[in-house]
């Protein structure tokens, strides 16, 4: 078993510099999305590829390097869920001076995609045209998750979320679900 990185978009940055911390939010991997050429082959990931490995001990890194740590999924300050978009994440970054440099490139936008390092499980070849496509049905195991100067698949995307901003649009989402809930009943 290889471990495979994907390091080769467009981003949604919110910041609220009124609460406590910030926290790092955004999609590590899309599914259904074509990745850039990895020397010969595209890529797509099938949806739910993640199901198994999101309990992986994993970890939140910058460019995939191990030094520069951001989380832990054990420690809590990394969080995982896969939904119908993707791996979607959520970084409560430590207060260091890389750390805060990130925020600082993010905020700026000058960082703003993701990427991850993982163990394929199941996968399938096709040539679409002239391309080779691998489609990645499983993911054995996922190592982890980084924020990239140059990801693989180009729409993943990270951005600033304040816990106060984070719980507003929670709160929309919930306000808007239960009128549309309401209205379905009528």
């Amino acid at each position: 078993m290889n471990n495979e990185r994907r390091i080769f978009g467009t981003t949604e940055l919110r910041v609220d510099n009124t609460s406590m911390a910030p926290a790092i939010v955004g999609y590590a991997a899309l599914f259904n999305s074509l990745s850039e050429d990895l020397g010969g082959f595209k890529e797509i990931i099938e949806v739910n590829a993640f199901s198994n490995v999101l309990e992986n001990d994993v970890r939140a890194l910058i460019n995939h390097d191990e030094n520069l740590i951001l989380g832990r999924n054990k420690a809590n300050t990394l969080q995982l869920n896969q939904d119908e978009k993707g791996l979607q994440i959520r970084i409560n970054p430590p207060d260091t001076s890389y750390a805060n440099d990130l925020l600082v490139s993010i905020q700026r936008g000058d960082v703003s995609q993701m990427s991850f390092g993982f163990i394929v499980g199941k996968e399938g070849w096709k040539q679409v045209g002239q391309e080779t496509v691998r489609t990645i049905k499983t993911i054995d195991r996922l190592l982890d998750v980084s924020v990239v100067t140059f990801p693989a698949y180009p729409e993943t995307s990270v951005a600033l979320r304040s816990k106060d901003n984070y719980l507003k649009q929670n709160i929309e989402n919930i306000q808007s679900l239960r009128n549309l809930l309401r209205l379905k009943s009528i």
